[in-house]
């Protein structure tokens, strides 16, 4: 999926078999409010087409002849198709904007879906802005689509397949009049739809640019105060305004133009309905009531074509729009739950299995760019063990492949003795738990964010222990709302600390028997580091622990240290032993404290 936003906007056909055939299929659910609105066209078409008929009657009946009783029969009759006109309308509007709506909610029900089952490649390979279009602005567009687009189009082509029925079977002479001007009509709407497609495009395309200048601007506000950007920034968005402003104004004269010249054109068609109509009646030939049902007839000939450009643009968008979502829903997951997931079972009197094992794994984030080559080691059941080492060495992607986010390009990751490609995911993953370094808190209650992934599984005691345990419940109390505090986007309302402590105190919830430690102390002031560490070693007690360390004064008590050198494991042993053999732990610690110390 390219991440231009230039490409994402490119506008298509108005009309895509292949598209129009998936989202029949995809809206299966809602077939039965679509066929409803389709119904309706063509008893909305007949009583709308009855309409200039008794416009005829009326004055060739009763009108010329002073038939005032007949007259007002008619009027009344008029009268009732147009109550029925509205009444039908009134009901076929709230059908189809009831089927787009639902069109909607279960195309971003799908889609949400199938992003939850996505990889973490996925994601890393694809922005979250162009995510977000996909399930808000592309879905509402297929949504607009159902409630006026097709619609619209299927109630015009029924008119006008009635009109020029009617037409025919009234006087076929008169009606070839009013359709020698269609090739001209046909001409002209076929190069201002040309003309309106470029100018759509680039409309679209302009657009997307002011979107992602103003989210990059938005994000980077502070930074833009810092360094007194503003004016900079302020005309970057001026200049980026006023492109979107001309190309929506240059749209605008094609939509404007294409309505003028159907316009002109049907006027032009009524004139010589005029003349040769007029003839007509003359010659005795046509009836005077006849000739003007020929202009009303004219005028709902003319009346669907007026409104060609915006029914196009709708369409258009729709399908440029079908394109991408399917386009999302098309691909495959790499990280697939198996069919009939293993759960480790060790009979009784077994030897323990390791808890955690990696036999020589390698893996790439792209291509053979390997982040680990060959990497091996245990994890013992119980056992508390550091990963220290250079940035980019690997120890973050040890972590992640243990919860299975991406998959081994070769060799085994095994917990509990069975690979974890075997594994059920939600049993692995809430086997081996995770504490990332950058806290994800959602916007919810404090409470929530703890019972996260348990519903109501865990009680509100289990959670308030869990809360004491990581040193978090003292500022939660404190707070305005205490528990049921919001939390607003990213935490923001809370410090780096209490994120941290928050994630310890989920984890505790949570209760993983192995569990998986990205250092949280690097960012944060002395007095939360001491807590976070109280609270860390809490959490570790009593569990298989491995922990990606940073500050190796963190990590001194460990009952092992691997050191992980360009993708592989180098050495392996107690902080005191390490210094002594000299090697890249000793040198590691030279670099952050200067001296060696056992």
């Amino acid at each position: 999926m390219p991440s231009e936003p230039e490409h994402d906007e490119i506008l298509g056909r108005a009309y895509d078999q292949r598209l129009v055939r998936r989202l029949w299929a995809a809206t299966r659910s809602q077939r039965g409010l679509i066929l409803a609105s389709a119904v309706l066209f063509p008893f909305i078409a007949g009583v709308e087409l009855v309409q200039p008929y008794l416009i005829k009657i009326a004055i060739d009946n009763h009108i010329l002849k002073a038939d005032w009783p007949g007259l007002s029969r008619i009027a009344l009759l008029f009268l009732l198709t147009l109550a029925a006109l509205y009444g039908l309308r009134a009901v076929q509007s709230y059908v189809t904007h009831v089927t787009g709506q639902r069109v909607m909610h279960d195309l971003r029900r799908m889609l949400f879906e199938h992003l939850q089952g996505l990889d973490a490649r996925f994601f890393d390979r694809n922005a979250v802005g162009r995510l977000m279009t996909r399930v808000l602005y592309d879905v509402e567009a297929v949504s607009e689509m159902f409630s006026s687009g097709l619609v619209a189009i299927l109630g015009d082509v029924v008119t006008l397949a009635g009109v020029i029925v009617i037409m025919l079977g009234m006087n076929w002479r008169l009606a070839l009049v009013t359709f020698s001007v269609v090739p001209v009509l046909f001409a002209v709407a076929a190069y201002f739809r040309i003309s309106a497609r470029d100018a759509y495009r680039v409309v679209r395309t302009r657009l997307a640019r002011l979107n992602a200048f103003l989210q990059e601007s938005l994000q980077g506000m502070v930074v833009t105060q810092a360094f007194a950007r503003e004016a900079q920034e302020f005309g970057k968005f001026q200049e980026l305004n006023a492109d979107h402003r001309r190309a929506l104004f240059r749209s605008t004269i094609y939509d404007a133009s294409l309505y003028a010249s159907v316009e002109a054109i049907g006027s032009a068609a009524v004139a010589l309905l005029l003349w040769y109509g007029g003839g007509q009646i003359w010659r005795g030939m046509l009836t005077f009531g006849g000739l003007v049902a020929f202009i009303e007839y004219t005028n709902r000939f003319f009346l669907p074509i007026r409104d060609l450009g915006a029914k196009y643009a709708v369409m258009q968008a729709a399908m440029a729009s079908s394109e991408r979502i399917f386009g999302l829903l098309d691909v495959e997951p790499a990280i697939r739950n198996p069919g009939a997931g293993r759960m480790p079972r060790r009979p009784d009197g077994a030897p323990p299995r390791a808890a955690v094992e990696f036999r020589d794994v390698w893996f790439a984030y792209a291509d053979e760019d390997w982040v680990l080559r060959d990497c091996s080691f245990t994890v013992a059941s119980g056992e508390r063990v550091a990963l220290v080492g250079a940035t980019g060495a690997g120890k973050t992607t040890i972590a992640r492949l243990l919860n299975r986010f991406y998959d081994v390009a070769k060799g085994q990751v095994l917990v509990e003795g069975v690979d974890v490609r075997e594994w059920d995911l939600k049993a692995l993953r809430r086997h081996v738990g995770l504490v990332q370094q950058d806290t994800v808190l959602f916007t919810g209650t404090i409470e929530a964010n703890l019972r996260l992934g348990l519903d109501g599984e865990a009680a509100r005691a289990d959670i308030e222990r869990a809360a004491e345990m990581a040193n978090a419940r003292r500022f939660i109390e404190a707070l305005p709302r205490g528990w049921a505090q919001e939390i607003s986007e990213r935490g923001a309302n809370l410090s780096q600390g209490q994120r941290q402590l928050l994630a310890i105190a989920r984890a505790l919830v949570y209760n993983p028997a192995v569990l998986v430690l990205d250092e949280a102390t690097s960012s944060v002031d002395p007095e939360s580091e001491a807590l976070i560490q109280e609270a860390m070693g809490r959490l570790m007690a009593g569990r298989t622990s491995l922990v990606v360390a940073h500050r190796l004064s963190t990590i001194q008590g460990a009952d092992r240290i691997l050191v992980v050198h360009r993708g592989r494991i180098r050495e392996d042993g107690r902080h005191g032993a390490l210094l002594q053999r000299g090697g890249l732990y000793a040198r590691l610690y030279e670099l952050q404290f200067g001296a060696r110390s056992a």
